[in-house]
């Protein structure tokens, strides 16, 4: 099973929740950074229904699967 870490760091003059390279937008606090990070990793652990999906790659290509609303990562909140 994946694992989704949810980080919690200094960002753009406040806090803000990082996964990977991409951040979330900036909370004036880490208590409320903490919350938001707790709540996205919730929702991304709910089943939900199987849909079609589209994205970028990191060469630029765009991409279609299919994501199973089943296959759903385990998370965790650092920080």
């Amino acid at each position: 099973m994946e694992k989704v870490v949810y980080e919690i760091v200094e960002h753009d003059g406040g806090w803000a929740y990082k996964v990977g390279a991409a951040f979330s937008e900036t909370y004036p606090s880490h208590d409320l950074a903490r919350a938001a990070a707790e709540r996205a990793a919730s929702e991304q652990r709910l089943s939900g229904e199987t849909t079609e999906i589209q994205y970028e790659d990191d060469k630029g290509r765009w991409r279609i699967e299919s994501a199973s609303g089943r296959d759903r990562p385990e998370t965790e909140v650092e920080g």
